[in-house]
């Protein structure tokens, strides 16, 4: 109007505000980028400046801004995996490989063929009657409340589509977790949601009720995390709706904090009875419990308790202390928990020295995210791995960091509906099935490198690493492992003590 009325300069703002308003409503209409969705036009300048990205980084690397080259972009490794792109980069590594604490694998001077299918672990101990074939990579405990529906119903779905599991979270088991029939470890916390009683204690009926739907391939015990060992996790009340507080058993509207300990049991071998009792309960299907590793003392303990009543359970989950995705006072998350590292191969080196390695399988956890980490865990003594990072990833996390606010940007971690539709669920349960897919197919063709189509085959001298200018050592070195039984019929001395220590009736600190 400006235009015809007064002067024909006023065609180029029209012009701009044009292409701007077809631009936006292009941008809401899409389904591929939650931050457009969201943020229409203005989410384009979060696109641009990943484009310079990369210059950025060489600039500094050139430098050598803050004393040390930047390692390359995990993130942006899974967003290419996830997208099915070309995940490939010239010129080799930017990694100092004389750095202390460098790590490599050791290539074989006879590689094997890459198998055309990648292997599976069964999970089922002597007492369990309904073993799970899992995964090399899954999704691990992240809670409906935490994450939006669309995120859970994204996650369930790709693992349904990929053949790998999904655990629930210590949130409850919702409709979105079986919506569309992808197979659920239901993970049970300090807060027994989903199968509570009124006053915050364990229901049987409940769990029972549930643990036997068809989709609950697993049910886990979660002792601690590795973002916050020692307390329960907390739930806003912003983000307690009613759907979330009728699947928790909890009232709407207010913060539910989880208890930082168990009702159940109180000492080692009340832990393992009550584990003998989920697994019952559920019908016998696999039944384990997840731990950020307290002393290795405690986990003998719970050893000892599991020699003297002969009750195992069919997993164990480690978490890293470096791990961890929902919110956490910085205090534990920097300072509290064992290390992945030392707490896999504690807990792998304790079972094999109290001779029950054979009877229970073992998940590791901790800022996994590419098949160079599956493979140095499997290495370390896991049989599977856990992504909770590297799958937010690729359900379009962008690590906005304010998860614990409502107000995620890509609709990932809140419980505003008109932000969490911006996730499309077809699109991103794609690249969740993608991502994992093209992992497993990593680990699997770097093993094959190796020399190794199973990963039994794999051992300790086959992971490096570099603790000093000139000595590299390898994980048989570096770390004092156990031969089977050993704890049981001559320990050694830098375990005799804590061995001689363990109660079975007593968490000794």
């Amino acid at each position: 109007m400006l235009a015809a009325a007064v002067t024909a300069w006023c065609w180029i703002p029209a012009g701009v505000l044009g292409a701007l308003s077809v631009l936006g409503l292009w941008d809401i209409l899409q389904r591929r980028h939650s931050v457009l969705r969201n943020y229409p036009v203005l989410g384009h300048l979060r696109f641009l400046l990943e484009g310079i990205r990369p210059e950025l980084q060489q600039y500094f690397i050139e430098r050598n801004y803050d004393g040390r080259p930047f390692d390359r972009d995990v993130r942006s490794l899974v967003y290419q995996r996830s997208k099915g792109t070309d995940a490939e980069e010239p010129f080799g590594t930017d990694r100092d490989v004389y750095a202390e604490g460098y790590e490599f694998l050791v290539p074989s001077m006879t590689p094997r063929p890459v198998p055309d299918k990648p292997p599976m672990v069964r999970v089922g101990g002597p007492d369990c009657t309904r073993p799970y074939e899992m995964a090399l990579l899954n999704v691990p405990a992240m809670s409906f409340g935490a994450l939006s529906t669309n995120a859970i119903v994204a996650l369930n779905q790709g693992a349904a589509r990929g053949g790998f599991a999904h655990d629930t979270g210590e949130g409850g088991l919702s409709e979105y977790h079986l919506r569309h029939g992808g197979d659920l470890i239901w993970e049970i916390g300090t807060g027994y949601f989903g199968c509570r009683t009124e006053d915050g204690g364990f229901d049987e009926r409940q769990f029972a009720d549930k643990a036997a739907h068809g989709h609950v391939t697993c049910v886990a015990l979660k002792l601690s995390q590795g973002a916050k060992p020692g307390i329960g996790g907390v739930l806003p009340g912003s983000k307690v709706n009613a759907e979330i507080a009728g699947v928790r058993g909890v009232p709407a509207g207010r913060t539910v904090i989880s208890p930082p300990y168990h009702r159940v049991f109180d000492t080692p071998r009340e832990l393992v009875l009550f584990l003998a009792r989920m697994r019952e309960l559920a019908g016998g299907k696999p039944t384990g419990f997840k731990l950020c590793l307290t002393s290795r003392r405690q986990f003998l303990a719970v050893c000892k308790a599991m020699l003297a009543e002969d009750v195992t359970p069919d997993f164990i989950v480690v978490d890293g202390a470096e791990g961890g995705t929902g919110a956490a006072p910085p205090e534990f998350a920097d300072h509290l928990g064992t290390p992945l590292t030392e707490g896999l191969t504690t807990v792998h080196s304790a079972l094999v020295g109290t001779g029950l390695r054979d009877r229970i399988r073992i998940g590791a956890s901790g800022k996994i995210a590419t098949g160079t980490d599956i493979v140095k865990r499997l290495i370390q003594g896991a049989d599977y791995t856990n992504a909770a990072r590297a799958m937010m990833f690729a359900v379009g996390c962008i690590q906005a960091q304010r998860c614990h606010t409502n107000t995620c940007p890509v609709g990932v971690a809140t419980q505003d509906p008109r932000r969490a539709r911006a996730l499309d669920v077809e699109d991103k349960s794609e690249r969740v099935r993608r991502f994992q897919e093209a992992t497993v197919r990593s680990a699997v063709q770097i093993m094959a490198s190796m020399g190794v189509t199973d990963p039994a085959d794999l051992r300790p001298h086959m992971l490096r690493r570099r603790v000093d200018a000139t000595t590299v050592l390898s994980g048989a070195e570096m770390y004092d492992l156990l031969a089977p039984g050993e704890l049981l019929a001559d320990p050694p001395r830098t375990w005799a003590e804590d061995w001689a220590a363990a109660d079975p009736d007593r968490f000794t600190v």
